[in-house]
């Protein structure tokens, strides 16, 4: 909870289904949550839910280093099989990292809008940088 940054994670479910699929295995997922995160404006709690689902490929170590074996990587394409290390898969780490990717990165609540302070700012290290330039 702390890592995401959340207030509150009142509940998470996670309905996983591992299965072998080619060279290794697929893990299919759907994570459903409630939690409240904090408004990045008005730091006021922001209730939020999640339903999402997710689909990995893995694939074993040894055929990850197999010469055999080669995997296209595509930057707008699906992403690559994971590497499963020892034979074992973290299912617990996979449910984080995807709730991480599911819930807002940037909070807001809504028709929260930053003003900034008014008052005279505080003089900026460049502002002397400035000067000196200017001298010359």
């Amino acid at each position: 909870m702390q890592a995401l940054d959340l207030a509150e994670l009142s509940r998470l479910e996670a309905d996983l289904v591992l299965k072998p699929a080619g060279a290794g295995w697929r893990l299919k997922g759907r994570i459903q949550a409630n939690l409240v995160q904090t408004c990045g404006v008005t730091l006021d709690p922001l209730p939020s839910t999640v339903d999402s689902t997710f689909s990995v490929d893995l694939v074993a170590a040894d055929a990850a280093r197999s010469e055999d074996q080669t995997f296209d990587l595509d930057p707008d394409g699906p992403d690559g099989p994971d590497v499963v290390e020892d034979g074992a898969v973290n299912l617990a780490a996979y449910v984080a990292e995807h709730l991480a990717l599911a819930i807002d990165p940037w909070p807001r609540k809504p028709g929260a809008v930053f003003e900034a302070p008014s008052g005279p700012a505080e003089p900026s290290p460049f502002d002397v940088l400035r000067q000196l330039k200017s001298d010359e």
